[in-house]
């Protein structure tokens, strides 16, 4: 301990000594933990650095630079994507954690209908790649919309799009962002508004405080660093998204795009890179900054008890409001979703809106490779995350070693880093030789693996959190080892942990987009590359028959988890979505 009270990053020596010592007793713990900082310097930590090399060392690799960062920022027109990122995210930051307090207050909160409705249709944007709402706001309101051309055009003979309407925009990123982004917000706002001890607000009550002075007095104070957390984490995503400002942002540059383009169109791998510092270091700092509020979330979460059997209102002028805003926005979601099935049955979307198979069976046809290279990467990926999890939780939660705390840190940084920095780390990294992996199918299982690993660990380190200790210290006091502890103990007891996050590490395996497009190739491609393909080719049918069976595979293993659950833990896999999100997004 240091003198005010905070915890040391390493243990002091003479509690290093005797823990080595313990390491010299139990082998395979030190091999692992080894061997687990060697992968997390390889894969996380390497990559990074290939990126900061890139853009700050000269290409002689003798000297320090800022010749890149001056020629490229140099020019407005690179400068701009920054200051649309930041506005970009700023925008679906607010309006995000704005609709997820409010589908989250309703839902805790509130006596409302169809609860379980409102949770399932939150879920929808989480188990299908984000640019599936841009396609969707394409097939809606773009040029050949069913509003803007069939209804308002060709019905009523307005042209919106001749009054200065344009879906291609800000406007239209902060729509669809926000609709793919806010069940994130609910997943860490309905947590925290459930941790909240209900006998504080009652207590408010009793005292004779108005249901408003209780929501703004109590509610709101205890909810704030959720609320902050939840902002900063919208922020992110929205910094990092790369589908749906390359679909829709039309003139309104932004940093991800724009690092993809350097490489991809100009060739410019020090351009890109450089474009990427720049997406990456916004990203950290706002990162640091929520996992610094989160260790303050200690006064939230006061006793536990979950809130539902507290106050609930019945007022409608409080019900009528949130209403409003929940079914608004999962009208919008449902509204959204089903067009992209109808888009999907149509012969030329905007053209001919005849009913038709005949996309599917081209989806089949064309892109049966990319089905079977997604499910299959997917498969081999996901368990891998999982297990590695659980080590990594089991380590950093149960073990005492120099380097624990950073070993945390690192094994989450992956998830604070924009994804078109991990993507151009890899290509940067594993680029020659010895570790030439580019364009194999290894490169990619690796960077599902290390992108998604945070999502097991979190997973896993929730479930031991609230596992007594005394459980281990007497398997150890019986004689056995950490493997046979972590064995036979713990890893029975953390079972369902394990299932939430293949679950949720499958469903980000089958609809990544920002990382993976810099590694696939000709031999390896997914199922999301190529839907933003045809939607690049504005080949919308065929865009949403793809994303529809992308879907419904992710769905049908969703169903297979959902039945290990019910049969050998009785628990709904909706109920590990809003644990493990919380605990991951925080």
């Amino acid at each position: 301990m240091i003198g005010n009270g905070s915890v040391s990053l390493f243990p002091m020596p003479r509690k290093s000594l005797l823990n080595w010592n313990h390491f010299w007793r139990e082998p395979s713990v030190l091999i692992t933990v080894i061997l687990i900082n060697a992968l997390l310097i390889l894969f996380v930590v390497f990559p990074l650095l290939q990126v900061f090399k890139t853009c700050f060392i000269a290409k002689d690799g003798s000297t320090f630079t800022l010749k890149y960062v001056w020629e490229l920022f140099a020019k407005s027109y690179n400068r701009q994507p920054l200051y649309n990122s930041i506005i970009l995210g700023i925008c679906v930051a607010l309006l995000g954690t704005t609709v997820g307090f409010a589908c989250a207050y309703a839902v805790t909160k509130t006596d409302m209908r169809f609860k379980r409705l409102l949770q399932a249709s939150t879920l929808l944007p989480i188990i299908s790649p984000p640019f599936v709402i841009a396609l969707s706001a394409i097939l809606l309101l773009g040029r050949n919309g069913i509003i803007t051309r069939k209804l308002l055009q060709e019905g009523l003979g307005i042209d919106l799009y001749a009054a200065g309407f344009d879906i291609y925009g800000l406007t239209g990123l902060v729509i669809v962002e926000t609709l793919a982004y806010f069940p994130t917000a609910y997943l860490v706002l309905v947590g925290v508004l459930s941790s909240i001890d209900p006998a504080l607000e009652e207590a408010a009550s009793n005292l004779g405080a108005s249901r408003w002075k209780v929501f703004r007095t109590v509610t709101v104070p205890l909810s704030l660093p959720g609320i902050v957390n939840a902002m900063l984490l919208l922020f992110i995503e929205s910094m990092a998204d790369f589908g749906n400002p390359l679909i829709l942002a039309g003139r309104f540059n932004v940093l991800s795009v724009q690092a993809y383009l350097q490489i991809t169109g100009n060739d410019n791998l020090p351009g890109g890179a450089t474009l990427a510092m720049a997406l990456l270091l916004p990203s950290l700092a706002v990162y640091f900054l929520q996992h610094y509020l989160l260790r303050q979330r200690n006064f939230v979460a006061l006793t536990g008890r979950a809130s539902g059997a507290g106050m609930q209102t019945t007022d409608k002028r409080v019900q009528y409001p949130l209403m409003a805003i929940c079914w608004g926005t999962v009208g919008c979601v449902i509204l959204f979703y089903g067009l992209v099935v109808v888009g999907s049955f149509t012969k030329l979307w905007g053209v001919d809106y005849s009913l038709t198979l005949n996309n599917y069976v081209e989806a089949f046809r064309l892109g049966a490779d990319y089905i079977v290279d997604s499910l299959l990467l997917a498969a081999i990926a996901t368990p891998l995350t999982g297990a590695l999890g659980m080590v990594v939780a089991f380590l950093v939660k149960r073990k005492q070693f120099v380097g624990r705390r950073l070993m945390d840190v690192t094994s989450m940084l992956s998830f604070a880093v924009p994804g078109t920095v991990v993507g151009i780390g890899y290509i940067l990294a594993f680029n020659q030789p010895p570790l030439m992996l580019r364009g194999t199918a290894v490169i990619i299982v690796l960077l599902f693996i290390f992108r998604n690993m945070p999502v097991g660990i979190r997973a896993a380190a929730a479930s031991l959190d609230l596992i007594d200790s005394s459980l281990e210290e007497a398997s150890t006091n019986l004689g056995a080892s950490s493997l046979t502890t972590f064995r036979r103990i713990l890893l029975p007891l953390i079972a369902p942990a394990f299932f939430a996050g293949l679950a949720y590490s499958f469903v980000r395996c089958m609809t990544a987009i920002s990382a993976v497009i810099f590694v696939v190739s000709g031999r390896w491609n997914l199922i999301t590359v190529a839907i933003l393909g045809f939607v690049e080719n504005s080949d919308f049918s065929q865009a949403a028959a793809l994303s529809i069976i992308l879907i419904v595979f992710v769905m049908a293993a969703l169903g297979l988890i959902q039945l290990v659950l019910t049969i050998a833990f009785k628990r709904r896999i909706t109920d590990f979505f809003r644990e493990v999100g919380t605990e991951v997004e925080g």
